[in-house]
């Protein structure tokens, strides 16, 4: 008999022919924007913490909004819509770039809009420390690095601490980058299968540093991105099909296990199923997109709002809370309050893009791609 010679395990034929590897997707950006609003919204009026409750003068949301506050208050929900969104994005546009274009597509799309809300939400906290005491010049400047979490530095604006886990990941998924001939859809379904093996290790070994590396409490999300991104790329697989279920069943049970310190902060009506459910919304909105059940969705309008989710979400917090305790006087509906600053919000998001973001993104990655050319061959 002549041996049978086991053929290596091939990627599946391209579903979406001649799509590039970045593309921008309409729908995407409206899910995007979506998460940030709901974030928003959650701060408005769903969280019942002390900074909120001094922006409305004492009182709490759930009092002064009812009706609104109690969808509100899974808002926090939309920090791991932006996990899912963030691993199929990541993986779509590190696409066929090598490692030094990965990092500099990394820190032109992170940096210039941080360091300018960073510097906007200091000074609005030092002229008017009515909602938080206003940050210590080092503490800004530590902030400005994006790694003043694992410092232990007090973070300027509370929604930064999102950025620490987005950072983790891109540090994971340069490994794959990196190696070799750069993204592959079999380096891709490694990484997936090792990351969900190293996170379950994790959380059952209590590392606090292995914890800390593969960041299980997240990590299912952004997996799931990743492989929902190959769907759309390659077309649905079985192995596909099974790290996406894999990472939703991980994902649901970490949104089950966060709630407890989300009722610290909410009203205790929160309800495990509710939150099981948005998870799974989530994933099918993904898994529609991956499909291109989406595409139909064109409208260029949803591509302004996607490019204003990044600084809506980096300036409403501490912003927000502070031009609401500014308008709100005690006795007078809360709705115009809330309806003023939402659009105060999206105004300062718009021009913190158009003024700040896009010229500096272009300066930032001008320097980057030269400083590159010259370390590439800085060794010939």
């Amino acid at each position: 008999m002549r041996p049978v010679r086991l053929r290596p395990i091939e990627a599946p034929p391209v579903a979406h022919v001649g799509e590039p590897p970045r593309v921008r997707l309409a729908a995407l950006d409206g899910l995007r924007f979506l998460a940030a609003v709901m974030v928003m919204l959650y701060h408005y009026a769903g969280f019942e913490s002390g900074d909120e409750t001094r922006a409305w003068d004492g009182r709490s949301a759930a009092e002064l909004l009812p009706g609104l506050s109690r969808f509100a208050a899974y808002g926090w929900l939309g920090v791991e819509l932006f996990f899912l969104i963030s691993g199929f994005v990541i993986c779509m546009s590190s696409w066929g770039r090598t490692l030094g274009d990965f990092f500099r597509s990394r820190v032109v799309r992170l940096y210039p809009a941080y360091w300018v809300a960073i510097l906007l939400s200091a000074v609005v906290l030092r002229l008017w420390p009515t909602v938080r005491h206003a940050p210590r010049p080092s503490d800004v400047l530590t902030n400005l690095t994006m790694l003043q979490q694992p410092l232990g530095v007090p973070l300027v604006d509370g929604v930064y601490w999102t950025l620490w886990a987005e950072l983790r990941f891109y540090l994971l998924f340069a490994l794959v980058v990196g190696f070799g001939r750069g993204v592959t859809y079999r380096r891709t379904v490694l990484f997936c299968v090792v990351w969900t093996v190293a996170i379950v290790s994790a959380a059952g070994a209590h590392d606090d540093l292995l914890q800390g590396v593969t960041e299980p409490r997240y990590a299912p999300f952004f997996i799931g991105g990743v492989a929902l991104y190959l769907v759309r790329r390659f077309g649905p697989d079985p192995l596909l099909w099974g790290i996406v279920g894999m990472s939703w069943l991980l994902a649901q049970n970490s949104a089950v296990e966060e709630m407890p310190r989300r009722v610290d902060a909410n009203p205790p009506h929160l309800s495990a199923t509710i939150c099981m459910a948005l998870v799974t919304v989530f994933y099918a909105l993904m898994i529609a997109l991956a499909l291109g059940k989406l595409d139909r969705v064109s409208w260029s309008g949803l591509t302004t709002l996607g490019a204003l989710t990044y600084p809506l979400y980096l300036l409403h917090e501490n912003l927000g809370w502070t031009l609401i305790h500014a308008l709100y006087r005690p006795g007078r509906p809360a709705w115009p309050v809330l309806a003023a600053v939402t659009v105060t919000m999206l105004i300062s998001a718009w021009l913190l893009h158009r003024l700040a973001e896009r010229p500096m993104s272009k300066a930032l990655d001008k320097a980057l791609t030269g400083s590159l050319t010259r370390l590439r061959t800085s060794d010939r």
